[in-house]
């Protein structure tokens, strides 16, 4: 069990209030007290004093396939716990294991893997899965191998959920396929995220999703049909729907800087998730990897397959949150609710992505640049100096 921690003079940040300096007290992995001069004794005190350094919640990746090395369609414990403790150092407390469309095989192995890991408190906390395929559009594929894409099957999906121990939190599905509204409104039904994605619906097909359950779009941009004046397609549709959040990669390469700042305009803070979508060369040199068996060079200009197609980014959180910050000029608030609160909310996690007593003890302390000076997953150092 983690041990006790005072934070002290440092300044807070939520989403739904001005920034304030104060004092945290950690205990026992959650969030025990904050306040001004807290008088209480700890086995380790972090002062803030004349350093400029604020504390977010810790961020929250819901989209994220690996990691120095490690890929979670791997199936092994080993991938898992290397992801996991490569992520501190970003400012990421929790994320999705997030798989890709393989045989059933392949992706039964990846789910009776997450479903029978038990994290640690040196590395971030697995909260589930998301499920990235193969219920999507051949002609929205991008990297997901065609041979294994297939139509949604609701009984299909019930025994994976089964398999996974019920951690499947979020599925990205094509909601035009056959069976797909109908599978999009069960699973919907059953708690779990439906994200609309690698998707070729037209308008009115997301405007029904939404309508029956559908709460997210994967990767806003990449792989979905792309707005037309005279068919908004899946792109219109999703700045047109308030109750979608929509899920950003902002690395600059799958989204223009200026395609970023749009949909913050049009989509705003607070329907908006940032996600990294890495992929396993993420924290690693330039050269050649693998994604879902098939060979990705990455080089400054992103992960690619051979024929171009981007697969996946390298990209961090911390980047993602430095780059949003840099093109949109949001505030400190907005950016907790990109990172995190969002995130949180939509997992429907009530105890993460605030700054307050009785939350889980989560946090990324930064600098005044948004670099990240210290991680603290579950009341636990993992990043950072002591």
């Amino acid at each position: 069990m983690s041990g006790t921690i005072l934070i002290t003079n440092i300044t807070i940040v939520n989403y739904d209030q001005e920034a304030f300096v104060s004092d945290i007290y950690l205990a026992e992995g959650k969030i025990a007290k904050v306040g001004t001069g807290l008088d209480v004794q700890a086995q380790l005190t972090i002062d803030g004093t004349s350093k400029g350094w604020i504390v977010f919640p810790g961020y929250i990746d819901m989209h994220i396939h690996g990691s120095a090395g490690f890929d979670v369609m791997d199936a092994t414990e080993v991938a898992l716990r290397g992801i996991a403790r490569s992520l501190p150092k970003e400012g990421t407390t929790s994320f999705l294991a997030t798989t890709m469309t393989q045989s059933a095989d392949a992706i039964e192995s990846a789910l009776q893997n997450v479903a029978t890991f038990e994290g640690d408190e040196d590395e971030a906390e697995i909260l589930g899965i998301h499920l990235e395929g193969p219920y999507i559009s051949k002609k929205r594929a991008g990297a997901q191998p065609l041979e294994y894409i297939i139509e949604p099957d609701v009984r299909q999906f019930n025994h994976w959920q089964a398999l996974s121990g019920g951690r499947i939190k979020q599925i990205t599905v094509a909601p035009e396929a056959n069976n797909g509204f109908a599978f999009t409104e069960v699973v919907s039904k059953a708690g779990v995220v439906v994200s609309l994605g690698h998707s070729d619906a037209t308008f009115d097909e997301i405007e029904h999703a939404v309508k029956i359950g559908a709460k997210q779009a994967t990767h806003l941009y990449n792989q979905m049909r792309p707005f037309h004046h005279r068919e908004p397609g899946v792109v219109g549709a999703v700045f047109l729907e308030d109750d979608l959040q929509v899920e950003i990669i902002a690395d600059f390469v799958h989204s223009h800087p200026k395609s970023v700042k749009f949909a913050y305009r049009l989509k705003e803070a607070s329907r908006i998730i940032l996600i990294t979508d890495a992929m396993r060369a993420k924290g690693l040199d330039y050269g050649m990897y693998d994604l879902g068996g098939q060979p990705v060079h990455v080089t400054e200009t992103g992960a690619h397959l051979c024929d171009g197609t981007l697969a996946g980014s390298v990209l961090t959180m911390a980047q993602a949150v430095k780059n949003v910050q840099s093109v949109t000029g949001c505030s400190l608030q907005e950016l907790v609710m990109m990172s995190s609160t969002n995130a949180a909310k939509q997992l429907n996690l009530p105890l993460k992505g605030y700054i307050g007593a009785g939350m889980d003890a989560d946090l990324v302390i930064l600098d005044a640049n948004l670099n990240v000076q210290k991680t603290i997953c579950r009341g636990k150092v993992v990043f950072g100096k002591e």
